[in-house]
């Protein structure tokens, strides 16, 4: 008709929109896509989400996983909350991936608002109900093998100005943790999370909301063969002859209680400046339960019997004020955290011949006696190993357990500044971060983190690079034993403590390098890759104490690790999506050991693999949407590979390098090289430790 128009706009994609110009290496995962992956922890969800979907983890037992080479010095940021405590399934109970609404992976150099443990950062955003008008949830089931069953049920409502997200779930399995052996017994547990958010709009400019959390789990230690028909000293442990019998089976539980509360107060002060004020208080109490006869405990690698009481409470303060205009944007911020340690450690022995003041023939050591004195009436001979401080705590003696309290404050306060400067394609990162950490050790350090990146629009191109120096603060889990341990008579012994090895674990400091780029292919490919340089002061590793999820940090002197890490996205080409992720590192520690409880390698004094080195993973994801709207059904295909973490008790042959563990277990076998069963230290192997190395 006259006097009307038309308009028609053509909207269109280009590679310009599938890349970034962050200098920070990241990968951003929404709800879409974490709502398809099969996840292979129903325990550790959100563990298993970061490692099928980001590049740089390697997968550890039990949702524990390991960025880019170190161990689990990783930390998650939940909706500006800071939490670097280890956050596997025999550590902590971590938030369930069911609340979260999407989260950004770091494994770039870490920007300055982040610190403590920095390898890789988890930064997540959790699900609100604050707009959702009408009630919104649901409900899922499942059951599966091992008997495991899961339950969740999640609920949102609100309008606009409050809102709440509620979420419930539990889980049934009889296979908890993994197990030693292909078979699996003595492996059930359980699990129950409540997840509640709640979002208020106090004005225009002000709003709060809150966090609350608590979570329960219980399970069993898996056991393996060795630990079924224990056989110990059931009478007349103190004479020369003592009686063995049966004891049972070996039956260690532990149980995990956390609750969560974290208030959030933001306020806008302009169009370009919001302030945030996040306060938090976590509790963790971690109870291991040795068996009911704890003679049962002994086992090929475990001498004592343990059980213990343990807790972590961490309370503090985040602030920031954001200020974005022009080209800049800006953060600046402070963090306050004390992290309050307790811990209760009941231990004696269990193994009649750990500590036997007596020997027979070829200096063997035997059970029985209490004293050197009586081996020759017996016809044997003296043990100039006996060590008589541990007499009265050896259970098959007639002994008793020894308590190990310990307990200590840990103060951390950091500042920072940084801004994030855009000029034409050139984008720079630009901060600096003040830690100041106050355990039972002290340290004080200035941390500059850089990242500069370039667009070339010709060939949808990002260039990259960044540099980080961070503080390394030591893991708080059993952090006190593995720091006083060594300077008790009793404990050294038990812990395998190494002489002349300091009680104190000290902070390290990291230099990180990254180098990378980003590329789009036409406008439905993008790929990400960076390699990775990290030099490390102080570094540090886990130990632990026999066939127990009881572990305690060590201190290594430095370690090296170089790597990369690659990422192709295909994000939506008529309904078919899909991602790969892969990467790889070489962990190298240098000994010698500086701080902390016993080690079991490293004492060739040679630069070795560390267990945390993976030479290859990868994940393949691939997904199809029928078209049709929600409702339409849709496919997907999941592969990861793991190439295998390095293993201590593997046997391998090498000849040649002087820093290979294989040196021991190297033979010929008709002209032909061959290897012995036996480890790094020529120790043989047991029969059950010949099945597991195949």
């Amino acid at each position: 008709k006259p006097g009307e128009t038309s308009t028609t706009v053509e909207v269109t994609t280009t590679g310009q929109d599938l890349i970034e110009t962050d200098p920070v290496g990241h990968t951003d995962v929404d709800r879409d896509l974490f709502e398809k992956l099969p996840l292979e922890s129903e325990s550790s969800t959100l563990s298993s989400l970061v490692t099928l979907a980001s590049p740089g983890i390697s997968a550890d037992s039990n949702g524990l996983f390991h960025g880019l080479g170190d161990h689990a010095s990783n930390s998650f940021s939940i909706d500006g909350q800071p939490i670097t405590d280890q956050q596997s399934k025999v550590f902590s109970n971590q938030l369930p991936s069911n609340s979260v609404q999407s989260l950004e992976v770091i494994d770039g150099a870490p920007p300055a608002e982040f610190g403590g443990k920095t390898s890789v950062v988890i930064d997540v955003t959790t699900r609100s109900g604050q707009g959702v008008a009408k009630p919104t949830g649901s409900v899922t089931t499942s059951y599966g093998t091992f008997g495991s069953s899961t339950a969740s049920v999640d609920l949102s409502y609100g309008n606009k100005n409050w809102g709440n997200f509620i979420e419930v779930d539990g889980l049934n399995t009889g296979r908890f943790l993994d197990p030693p052996e292909f078979a699996v017994f003595h492996d059930k547990g359980n699990e129950f999370n409540v997840f509640d958010r709640i979002d208020r709009q106090l004005t225009a400019a002000d709003s709060v909301h809150f966090n609350l959390g608590v979570s329960r789990s219980w399970f069993q230690t898996p056991n393996s063969y060795d630990n079924l028909g224990v056989h110990n000293v059931v009478s007349g442990g103190t004479s020369a002859n003592p009686v063995f019998g049966s004891v049972g089976n070996t039956d260690q539980r532990s149980k995990i209680d956390t609750f969560n509360i974290a208030p959030t107060y933001t306020h806008t002060i302009s169009v370009n400046s919001v302030f945030n004020f996040t306060g938090y208080v976590r509790r963790d109490s971690y109870n291991y339960y040795p068996s009911k006869n704890p003679l049962a405990d002994l086992g090929p690698i475990q001498n004592q019997t343990i059980s213990q009481a343990r807790s972590l409470t961490n309370a503090g303060a985040h602030t920031t004020i954001s200020y974005v205009k022009g080209a800049n944007n800006i953060k600046v911020g402070a963090e306050y955290s004390q992290t309050l340690l307790r811990e209760n450690d009941p231990l004696a022995i269990v193994n009649s011949t750990f500590n036997s003041p007596c020997v027979g023939e070829g200096g063997n050591p035997l059970p029985g006696f209490t004293s050197p004195t009586q081996c020759a009436t017996a016809g044997d001979g003296s043990n100039g190993a006996f060590n008589p401080v541990l007499l009265p705590y050896d259970l098959t003696r007639g002994g008793a357990y020894y308590t190990f309290n310990g307990h200590t404050d840990v103060k951390e306060l950091a500042l920072y500044a940084q801004d994030q400067i855009t000029a034409g394609d050139w984008t720079f990162n630009v901060g600096v971060r003040g830690d100041l950490y106050n355990g039972l050790a002290i340290t004080r350090q200035a941390e500059p983190r850089v990242g500069v990146s370039y667009r070339i629009k010709a060939t949808s191109t990002v260039l990259r690079t960044s540099y980080a120096r961070t503080l390394e603060s030591p893991f708080n889990e059993n952090l006190v034993l593995s720091s006083q341990g060594c300077g008790s008579d009793v404990l050294a012994p038990l812990l395998l403590c190494t002489p002349g090895v300091s009680t104190t674990l000290q902070p390290g400091f990291r230099n990180e390098f990254h180098a990378g780029l980003q590329q789009a292919f036409g406008k439905n490919l993008v790929f990400s890759g960076d390699y990775i340089w990290k030099y490390t002061h102080n570094a540090f590793d886990f130990s632990v104490l026999g066939n127990t999820p009881i572990t305690f940090p060590i201190d290594w002197h430095n370690s090296k690790i170089p790597g990369f890490d690659l990422r192709v996205d295909l994000p939506h080409l008529h309904g078919f999506s899909a991602f790969v992720v892969m990467s790889s590192v070489a962990a190298r520690f240098y000994p010698p050991q500086v701080a902390g409880a016993g080690a079991t390698v490293g004492q060739s004094g040679y630069p070795f693999r560390i267990d945390h080195d993976e030479k290859f993973n990868e994940t393949t994801h691939l997904q199809y949407q029928i078209p049709g709207g929600k409702l339409s059904p849709w496919f997907g295909f999941n592969w990861r590979y793991d190439s295998g973490q390095v293993a201590g008790s593997a046997p391998c042959y090498g000849v040649t390098d002087p820093n290979s563990p294989c040196l021991l277990s190297s033979t010929t076998l008709g002209g032909q090289p061959a290897i012995l069963m036996v480890n790094a230290f020529g120790v043989p192997f047991s029969a059950d430790q010949e099945f597991q190395a195949g």
